[in-house]
């Protein structure tokens, strides 16, 4: 990809050498400063790679295969540690590039905060975006322990520059009462919800640029345990990968996967989760 702050890795599963051909680019963010709980998902865009062998590049679910699309593992930004508002610059100037030459970016996180830098670049080329938000938590606070970026302000952030009813939010289990307040005049959340809110949230954004978010705790932790704040009562594996099913006829321009964290998961399965996730995302999202 020619830029300065990437380092080129291990690849994800079938990933293609040329960049200029590529029609979808995986990026690494590697940050877990503001996390909460358990810190840990700055290792999370490796481990994902790493365990991506273990899969098939055919899709049952979709019939088809990761052969027929090009696709390009860029590797990690390469983040001055520990400098949170530096990071994110750099992680929007990546971003801001891959928008530019019209390739679709899959970002794997990383704490939270990382979707923050990738909306801002993204709703600069698509003015309409609406964002899709899976998560156990609201992430709609203002500040959390006097530190307004973080993983638990991320999403209140996003609806402070994209405005009130763009963010759609499922799954969601776990927050402050104001939280959940902000939430009825200025978002749409479904309260540990998936289906059937997202069939009609399909319905009502068809048409529009949608980014997609999705945050490994909105599985139950007996399907991921492997992040920083699980909360039980979450959704099983085969409800995620019937979301992506549910939203692969919209115009999704970006993407997301965060909070995998692999030293809480030590039998590997929510990595290989979250690698499959990635397959079905690249086959649903990618023209």
């Amino acid at each position: 990809m020619g830029h300065p702050y990437l380092q080129r890795s291990f690849g994800f599963l079938g990933a293609g050498e040329d960049y200029e051909k590529a029609e979808a680019v995986l990026v690494g963010l590697p940050m877990d400063y503001t996390v909460s709980l358990r810190p840990g998902a700055r290792f999370g865009p490796q481990q994902i790679r790493q365990i991506s062998i273990g899969l098939e590049t055919y899709s049952p679910y979709q019939d088809k295969d990761l052969e027929e699309i090009v696709y390009y593992d860029a590797g990690d930004v390469e983040l001055p540690f520990g400098n949170t508002v530096a990071s994110l610059a750099r992680m929007e100037e990546v971003a801001r590039k891959i928008f530019a030459e019209e390739k679709f970016p899959l970002f794997l996180g990383g704490e939270h905060l990382v979707s923050l830098p990738l909306i801002k670049a993204c709703v600069e080329y698509f003015p309409e975006l609406v964002v899709f938000h899976f998560d156990a938590h609201t992430d709609l606070r203002e500040e959390f322990y006097g530190e307004e970026n973080s993983h638990a302000t991320v999403m209140r952030k996003v609806v402070d520059f994209l405005g009130k009813k763009r963010l759609y939010q499922f799954g969601i289990r776990s927050g402050l009462k104001e939280e959940f307040e902000f939430a009825r005049e200025n978002t749409h959340l479904y309260l540990d919800e998936i289906f059937p809110a997202l069939e009609q949230a399909v319905k009502e954004v068809k048409g529009k640029p949608v980014y997609l978010t999705l945050d490994i705790d909105v599985l139950d932790p007996a399907f991921a345990p492997g992040t920083g704040t699980p909360e039980p009562g979450g959704c099983s594996s085969r409800e995620i990968f019937q979301a992506i099913l549910a939203m692969k006829n919209l115009n999704v321009v970006g993407m997301d996967l965060v909070e995998v964290a692999p030293v809480y998961d030590q039998s590997e399965r929510t990595a290989i989760l979250a690698a499959k996730l990635v397959r079905e995302a690249l086959l649903a999202f990618v023209r």
